[in-house]
């Protein structure tokens, strides 16, 4: 039986756990006890059990966790032991409870944030840039690249736009992340005279000819695209008549499920019975999904489209899977949701469900013999994290050759004009890059734009269509 804790032993442990790296001085100091008394006590604690370690306390959104979510299940009894080791090994589940009431399991997961769309585009350029200065660089010059962070938001795009066209050297940018960076960042360049190139962009005003800012273009599909894809899918595939949407009031969510309504209706005829908004941040989506769930004359829709990303899908996933009357609803994202973390944060609720976004099934064996090596040894990671990767080896590629065909060359030093490489950008015609031949026209896209459509299979992105 274990020694119960006296008055100084709890003084102990509340001590250590505010600071397990107190010095044993420091905590007999603090006790107004012996350092020997202090060490055997210390001791005692941890051979009997009390103390089980000394662990760092991290803070999760500096070490890139920045999105954390509580998954709740219900078990059979039988099962617990096996379930509980599956859990276990899941990536991402930091505390597992078992609870009484509703639920019997609790899972705390961390997760990373919405940067792995932006960082897998910058491993993606910083490939390109690799394999060009191993071959002599543009006209026999290294390229550098200058990493900023968007942060996926309008101030972030703001912010980093303002910073980079204040660095003389920059003559051209690959970004934004998120349309809605893309936005602002489009124009503070535009006004500078600075290329901006987006390989993740895909709302669709980003290139209309009336908002158009003349130094954009993007190597990513205009969501015109990706969202009549999604429709047809949805129309000819699943053969469903009614649906709804969820935004979060971004251009590229906002956009894409208004494209995808206007395509189910002229494809199929389909009925779209509620198009709601949510915030980036919001986490409780009862009231919301309890509304959808009745919006078919008193019923669920079908289809569910919620083109949105990590934190609020992986939420509005788990809280879809358990609520009254979505049972049969079939769940749907698009690339904004295309990455392993939110599969780690939706957990088992992503199952079965189906994401569009850019087919990434490449032709040619570069990809797989050289870009991908490549890209494990810049970002450390064993496959690509998002979707956009290669869309940014392509965009490097092609503005390195711009630069190539209007440089002037003087006294060891190369002078790029800059409307010059925007016309040289611009008129690239019939490039073949990974993502297929690339040709942009007056408003700036450029993509050879293939959208495909994945399921979420035994916890995986697994290509059906087409």
């Amino acid at each position: 039986m274990a020694q119960p804790l006296d008055a100084v032993d709890r003084r102990i442990v509340d001590q250590l756990t505010e600071d397990g790296r107190m010095s044993m001085r420091t905590l007999a100091e603090t006790l107004h006890i012996s350092r020997a008394n202090a060490y055997a006590r210390v001791e005692r604690l941890r051979e009997s059990g009390v103390i089980r370690g000394f662990r760092a306390d991290l803070d999760p959104v500096a070490t890139g966790l920045g999105t954390s979510a509580y998954v709740t299940l219900n078990v059979r009894q039988a099962d617990w032991r096996q379930i509980r080791e599956h859990l276990l090994s899941l990536p991402g589940v930091v505390h597992i409870a078992l609870v009484g009431g509703e639920f019997d399991v609790v899972l705390l997961v961390r997760a990373r944030d919405n940067a792995d769309l932006g960082l897998d585009s910058q491993y993606g350029a910083q490939v390109a840039v690799n394999l060009r200065n191993n071959d002599g660089g543009v006209l026999g010059h290294d390229v550098e690249l200058n990493n900023q962070d968007d942060g996926c938001s309008s101030d972030g795009g703001t912010s980093a736009a303002n910073l980079l066209r204040s660095i003389p050297e920059i003559v051209a940018v690959i970004g934004t992340s998120c349309s809605s960076a893309g936005v602002p960042a489009a124009q503070i360049l535009s006004e500078a005279g600075i290329l901006l190139v987006s390989p993740s962009n895909t709302a669709p005003s980003l290139t209309d000819p009336a908002t158009h800012e003349p130094f954009y273009a993007r190597t990513a599909h205009n969501d015109k695209v990706q969202g009549k894809a999604m429709a047809e899918y949805a129309c000819s595939e699943l053969k469903v008549t009614t649906a709804a949407t969820v935004h979060d009031g971004s251009p590229y969510a906002e956009q894409l499920q208004q494209v995808f309504v206007d395509n189910f209706a002229e494809i199929c005829n389909g009925e779209t019975t509620d198009q709601e908004a949510v915030t980036p941040d919001q986490r409780d989506f009862a009231s919301l999904l309890q509304s959808i769930a009745t919006s078919n004359g008193g019923s669920a829709p079908e289809f569910f489209y919620y083109p949105i990303f990590t934190a609020a899908g992986a939420l509005i996933t788990q809280q879809a899977r358990t609520t009254t009357g979505m049972e049969d609803t079939i769940l749907a994202g698009a690339d904004g949701l295309f990455n392993p973390d939110f599969l780690a944060a939706a957990g088992d609720a992503a199952e079965g469900m189906y994401l569009s976004g850019p087919d990434l099934a490449f032709s040619g064996d570069f990809y797989e013999s050289t870009f991908k090596p490549e890209y494990t040894s810049v970002s450390g990671e064993p496959e690509p994290i998002s979707v956009f990767h290669a869309h940014a080896y392509d965009a490097a590629n092609m503005i390195m050759d711009a630069i190539e065909s209007v440089a002037i060359e003087e006294g060891g030093s190369l002078f790029i004009p800059r409307t010059a490489l925007r016309d040289a950008f611009f008129a690239t015609s019939g490039y073949e890059g990974i993502t297929g031949t690339l040709t942009c026209n007056e408003d700036g896209d450029c993509a050879d734009a293939k959208i495909s459509v994945s399921q979420v299979q035994d916890g995986a992105y697994v290509r059906i269509w087409p």
